[in-house]
C-alpha cells in the first residue's frame, strides 16, 4: 500500500490525492485501507518514514564496499543520486512533508544526521577524517546530498551520477583549496 501511496501522493500531491486513489493504484477494497492505517494523514506520515529507511537501506548497502570515510562519501552521493533518479517522487513527498507533517520532515532529517554523525565520529577515532564538529558536517553533507540529487537527479540526469559523485567528492576531500 506503501507503493501505492507514494505513486498516488508523488503524482498529486497530499491535498490532491484521496485514500480511494491509493487503494485502486494498490487494487484493494477501500476497507482494507482502514485495517492499515486510520487516514490519510497517517499514510502520509507512514510513507514520509518509508521513504527515509529505503533511502538511508540504499545508501548503506552501497557504502559498505568503501575503503575509508572518503570512499564512502563518494559512493553515497552516487547512490543518492542514483536512489533519487529510481524514485523520482522522492522529492515531491519530503518537501511536501514539510508543510503537511512538519514533525515528520524533521525527523526524516534528523534520522539522517543521527546517523551521519556516528559514522563520522566513527572515522574519527579511525583517523580516516579530522576532527571537528560531526553535527555542522552532517547536515552539510546532507544538504549537498538533497541539492545534488534533485539537480542531477530530478532536474537533469544528462551527466552521469559517476561524474557528479566525483566533483562533489572532490570538493569533500580537498574542499575548495588547491
Amino acid at each position: 500500500m506503501l507503493e501505492a501511496a507514494e505513486g498516488a501522493f508523488g503524482e498529486n500531491g497530499f491535498h490532491t490525492t484521496s485514500i480511494g486513489d491509493i487503494t485502486r493504484r494498490a487494487s484493494v477494497a477501500l476497507g482494507t485501507f482502514y485495517v492499515y492505517f486510520d487516514s490519510k494523514d497517517e499514510i502520509f506520515r507512514a510513507l514520509v518514514a518509508h521513504m527515509g529507511e529505503m533511502t538511508r537501506s540504499w545508501i548503506a548497502d552501497r557504502v559498505k564496499t568503501a575503503t575509508d570515510r572518503l570512499d564512502a562519501e563518494y559512493l553515497g552521493l552516487l547512490a543518492y543520486i542514483e536512489f533519487a533518479r529510481a524514485h523520482p517522487n522522492l522529492y515531491r513527498i519530503i518537501e511536501e512533508s514539510q508543510f503537511v507533517a512538519p514533525d515528520a520532515y524533521r525527523l526524516h532529517y534528523d534520522s539522517f544526521a543521527a546517523r551521519y554523525e556516528r559514522n563520522l565520529s566513527d572515522a574519527t577515532a579511525r583517523g580516516e577524517i579530522s576532527d571537528g564538529d560531526q553535527s555542522t558536517r552532517a547536515w552539510a553533507l546532507i544538504g549537498m546530498s538533497v541539492f545534488l540529487g534533485l539537480r542531477y537527479g530530478i532536474w537533469d540526469q544528462e551527466r552521469s551520477a559517476e561524474e557528479v559523485a566525483r566533483a562533489a567528492a572532490d570538493l569533500i576531500a580537498h574542499g575548495l583549496n588547491q
